[in-house]
């Protein structure tokens, strides 16, 4: 039965230490009833608090992990919507490999890691589907790949004889086992065992939600509670609303046997309609997207949408305040100045280093803001800027006098210049995509 938030309030510690990053421990004990907050944010719980409250007090959906060297965690949403509160795993991509694939695939799988605003991405685990009916062959391939790739698998068996054997292949993996067709429930039974003695996890799946239901109560009664759900879904609305009402239901009546991360093998036989469908699994409620293939221009769009969806609106991605180089700039190399978030500082800093040059980048403290919501903040005014440009003793460490700021806040020029003494101030484009022809035109023909 559910405990109201006085309940969960006689069992938290009562000191009102705020660590938990509520103001009162009523208030973490209402986020708690609410299903907002994890009992694991207090630091002082008791070992009873735990006990009476660890089922309680559990995400809606169930945590998992995958992988054992690049590990990917799935699961543990409290909310609906990003704006909420927040967004906690991200959906894993994956790359299907049918058995019997050139095993370079794998390696280029394993190398592909672009960076964007400062973050590595990377593929979270490869798909092996079994082509033959060969089983030692098919657990010979998977222990094949994964050891050239060091990513856990998503073993897709035909059979549970193969399951077995490629399963204890990659023993210790924490893989994802999972078969083509799963329905019958002494099937899943035996795999569920054969995934707790290799210590993987396991995808369920069945022709409707219902059974899915039957399944996943059976197996967590049983003790095995590391599972995935797959729906037998046959076209994007219908698995956009099914994906919608299990977490729906996880979330919102605490239906705890729909409370999983879910696994999507996606292949259209169109390039365009797998990225929508893959787009689709992203933004509502996918665990593991599985692609067809390899493909770098598909996936860096999937990673950017991925990485915008799943950034925390209450938390910018931000880098750290300080002065920084551009490439190897001297005493009278261009000083520039934007905010800290990241996004605003990896354009930036590309294009000055596009543009050829070398300079020196002033970096405030602005909360993770972008320039025009840092300024209406008051987090990116003159009088800050120059606070800190004093604080790191620019002057010290430049001979040049004149710093570049954004266009877009152009009429913080004189409040800098009035605050920074013996500074110039140049006003610069509004867009980093004009920082190249600002730098060629305006700084290099002065």
């Amino acid at each position: 039965m559910a405990l109201s938030g006085l309940q969960i309030q006689k069992l938290l510690p009562g000191t009102n230490c705020k660590e938990c990053g509520s103001s009162t421990c009523m208030a973490f004990a209402m986020k708690l009833a609410a299903k907002k907050a994890m009992l694991s944010e207090c630091p002082y719980a008791s070992d009873e608090a735990k006990q009476v409250l660890g089922a309680a007090s559990e995400p809606p959906v169930k945590g998992v992990k995958i992988g054992s060297q690049t590990i990917s965690a799935l699961g543990e949403e409290t909310v609906m919507y990003r704006h909420e509160k927040t967004f906690v795993n991200k959906p894993v991509i994956a790359i299907n490999m049918d058995e019997g694939s050139d095993l370079s695939i794998a390696e280029k799988i394993k190398n592909y890691r672009p960076v964007r605003v400062g973050e590595e991405l990377f593929i979270g685990a490869i798909a092996v589907t079994q082509k033959s009916s060969d089983k030692q062959g098919f657990a010979d391939f998977c222990a094949a790949v994964y050891k050239k790739a060091n990513l856990p698998l998503i073993i897709r068996a035909n059979d549970i004889a193969s399951l077995d054997k490629a399963s204890m292949a990659v023993s210790g993996s924490k893989s994802v086992l999972c078969m083509s067709i799963m329905s019958a429930e002494e099937s899943v039974e035996e795999a569920a065992k054969i995934a707790a003695r290799d210590n993987q996890v396991l995808a369920v799946t069945a022709p409707d939600v219902d059974s899915i239901f039957n399944i996943t109560t059976k197996l967590k009664e049983g003790g095995f509670n590391d599972l995935l759900i797959e729906f037998k879904t046959h076209s994007l609305c219908e698995n956009f609303q099914t994906n919608s009402i299990a977490r729906k239901a996880a979330l919102k009546k605490n239906i705890k046997a729909l409370g999983y991360a879910a696994l999507k093998f996606i292949n259209t036989g169109n390039e365009m309609e797998d990225t929508i469908a893959a787009v689709t699994e992203i933004d509502k409620f996918g665990g593991i997207v599985v692609l067809p293939g390899f493909d770098p221009a598909q996936l860096i769009t999937l990673f950017t949408l991925r990485q915008n969806i799943y950034t925390d609106p209450q938390k910018p991605i931000q880098v750290e305040p300080k002065l920084y180089a551009i490439g190897e700039p001297d005493r009278k190399s261009p000083v520039f100045v934007t905010t800290n978030f990241s996004l605003t500082y990896f354009m930036v800093s590309g294009e000055v280093e596009n543009s050829g040059i070398s300079a020196w980048l002033i970096i405030p403290e602005c909360e993770g803001f972008s320039v025009l919501t840092a300024w209406a903040a008051g987090k990116f005014s003159g009088a800050s800027i120059a606070k800190f440009i004093k604080e790191i003793e620019l002057e010290k460490q430049v001979d040049t006098r004149e710093i570049v700021i954004p266009g877009y806040v152009a009429q913080i020029s004189g409040e800098l210049e009035e605050n920074l003494s013996g500074f110039k101030v140049l006003v610069g484009p509004g867009e980093a995509a004009d920082l190249e022809s600002f730098i060629k035109n305006v700084l290099i023909k002065k």
